[in-house]
């Protein structure tokens, strides 16, 4: 018997989505592909702000697709700004399950 939950915990170790990292712009997903431009109000952070204060949600655009994220605590701070996710990605609802963000490197 503990020989078949052995193998079983095993199995879901391998099943388990891998970590990945993400590197993109915190935007928000009124303006998924971080083009603030036609909102008129200056820097793209402040209308990443203006948009989640309205009811939008952060996301991470990596200039191809816009990911819904985990955590809309973090990023907060790095509205309009490029970062680096890493966390486990759900390719059916496009939502990164995020473990740490960072500034992206220069």
């Amino acid at each position: 018997m503990a020989v078949g939950g052995t193998t079983a915990a095993a199995a879901l170790m391998f099943a388990a989505p891998a970590k990945q990292t993400f590197t993109g712009v915190i935007t928000d997903d009124m303006c998924a592909n971080a083009d603030h431009k036609a909102m008129n109000m200056g820097a793209d952070a402040v209308c990443v702000a203006a948009c989640v204060k309205a009811g939008a949600k952060y996301v991470l655009y990596d200039g191809k697709e816009a990911y819904a994220l985990s955590d809309q605590k973090t990023p907060e701070k790095f509205a309009g700004k490029k970062v680096t996710v890493t966390g486990t990605l759900d390719a059916k609802t496009k939502t990164i399950q995020v473990d740490s963000m960072v500034a992206a490197a220069k």
